[in-house]
């Protein structure tokens, strides 16, 4: 004969959060270390943080505390606040909040928590079952905790907003260069992207600057919309007809990319050892490029007027 686990109401077996939960807990730690891949000892109840006081501070396997906070209830703002508060104030780098319904906003805040901070947080479920007439059990799952992989995740999300506050900067300062040397890109806005466009004169063709850690490049790109592959590619070889004039009028050989089966072809000249993350030669570069799209234009213009194709 097999029973049937049955869940139970959490205040048919613990009454009180504080007087019952939080004392049963502090007397079963072991209960709550099944669940943890970390050990808890000398849990003490009620500890002093500030005005407030702690459910529980319990100490890791190198002493450290961590705070313990319980709610038998919907998870709430109020306890997330108290747990960060106590963290505080004592100094934690681990926090446990155990509730009996977590809510969703609150998993997602507990995980962003865990990704952003170098602080490990627990969010742990807590359940009363039995089987048949036994005595109640608890049952204690952990919901979100701290893994290496989120932890990793965190400091790829804050590099990458690190490198588009940088490249915001980079088009800003950029953008600020050519108003006495030409009218390009005067209504154009900078951006946290890899690029900046601007019209060509022709539709679907643009200019553009982009710009990597340590590459910039200036660029005509064709792009006529998606399922317009033909189009692209016949601008594309109407251009190439005239390389060596457009390149003589550029100073310098091109890189032409003819992309058959994608969207955009492009023809570019790239600067290496120059970009974003050379914030010491920012005017120099922005300088080479303001320069090379200039050329850029002045070689491509009588070409893209000439260009031939329907509807373009």
């Amino acid at each position: 004969m097999i029973g049937r686990l049955e869940r139970i109401p959490l205040r048919e077996v613990w009454k009180n959060e504080a007087t019952d939960f939080t004392r049963w807990l502090r007397e079963n730690i072991d209960v709550l270390n099944e669940v943890l891949d970390i050990t808890l000892s000398n849990p003490e109840r009620e500890q002093s943080a500030g005005a407030f006081s702690v459910d529980l501070v319990a100490e890791d396997e190198a002493g450290n505390p961590v705070t313990i906070e319980n709610q038998l209830e919907k998870s709430d703002h109020d306890h997330l606040g108290k747990l960060l508060t106590y963290m505080t104030a004592l100094e934690a780098r681990t926090a446990i909040w155990i509730v009996a319904q977590p809510r969703q906003e609150h998993l997602g805040a507990v995980s962003w928590l865990n990704e952003s901070t170098p602080a490990n947080f627990y969010l742990i479920k807590v359940e009363a079952v039995r089987i048949g007439d036994s005595v109640p059990a608890p049952l204690l799952t952990v919901i979100v905790g701290p893994s290496e992989e989120a932890k990793e995740a965190g400091r790829t999300k804050k590099q990458l907003a690190e490198s588009q506050i940088h490249r915001k900067r980079f088009w800003q300062e950029l953008l600020e260069q050519p108003k006495a040397k030409t009218s390009l890109f005067k209504t154009v806005s900078p951006g946290a992207e890899y690029w900046l466009s601007m019209g060509a004169g022709r539709s679907g063709l643009t200019y553009a600057y982009w710009v990597r850690k340590h590459a910039t490049s200036v660029e005509l790109g064709i792009d006529r919309g998606k399922d317009r592959d033909d189009e692209n590619v016949a601008i594309y070889e109407q251009l190439a007809e005239h390389t060596d004039a457009i390149e003589a009028g550029f100073g310098q050989p091109l890189e032409w990319e003819r992309v058959q089966g994608k969207r955009v072809c492009r023809i570019r000249h790239t600067l290496e050892g120059a970009g974003y993350a050379d914030e010491d030669r920012w005017p120099e570069i922005h300088d080479a490029m303001i320069d090379a799209m200039i050329r850029l234009k002045k070689a491509f213009r009588p070409h893209v007027e000439a260009l031939s194709v329907v509807n373009v």
